[in-house]
């Protein structure tokens, strides 16, 4: 098994644990942090299990899912998510998505942590392509993601359905020789 721990300048990414089911439910199971996430708010069982399946999913060869737990450097403690799926029929391409507590929003964070993905994807696990998806109205994910180095590619019509009704997707990449690699987190 492959640890994951890596640093920058405000947050951290690590390996999620147990321990952090509490700190993860009030990202998932926040009406306001999940607004645009393609999911109702999740209950605490509910991410008793995401944490069970990103545990299930570190043990496996090869790995394809990572959940992370996203840590404020100087606090220490978990505010937040970050995922990174490795597509199984394109092994060079991942699709990412994070969440945050709502508390953290407006400084940067979200920024932040999209570069920690990059260079965990592209440095870390040598991928080609990292990919995330949007609501097309979540413009602070819009803006992260640019700042970020990411591109937006275009729109997904009825990409997802999410309290109860279809909704587009507006997706945003970055690819491993086009990346700005000095924007470090």
């Amino acid at each position: 098994m492959r640890h994951v721990d890596i640093p920058g300048k405000r947050l951290r990414l690590r390996e999620v644990t147990v321990d952090d089911v509490d700190a993860l439910h009030a990202v998932y199971g926040d009406p306001t942090a999940t607004e645009h996430l393609p999911f109702d708010p999740r209950t605490r069982e509910e991410v008793e299990e995401i944490v069970a399946e990103a545990m299930r999913a570190a043990e496996t060869e090869p790995r394809r899912l990572y959940v992370l737990a996203v840590t404020d450097v100087a606090e220490g403690g978990t505010i937040g998510v970050a995922r990174l799926h490795i597509e199984h029929d394109h092994p060079h391409s991942a699709e990412i998505g994070l969440g945050l507590r709502p508390d953290q929003w407006g400084r940067g964070i979200g920024t932040d942590l999209v570069r920690l993905l990059l260079v965990f994807g592209f440095r870390h696990l040598g991928l080609h392509r990292i990919w995330g998806a949007r609501s097309p109205a979540n413009t602070a994910a819009q803006l992260t993601m640019l700042v970020a180095g990411m591109v937006e590619e275009g729109r997904i019509r009825h990409h997802v359905r999410a309290r109860g009704a279809w909704r587009d997707s507006v997706v945003h990449s970055a690819i491993e020789d086009e990346w700005e690699g000095y924007r470090e987190a």
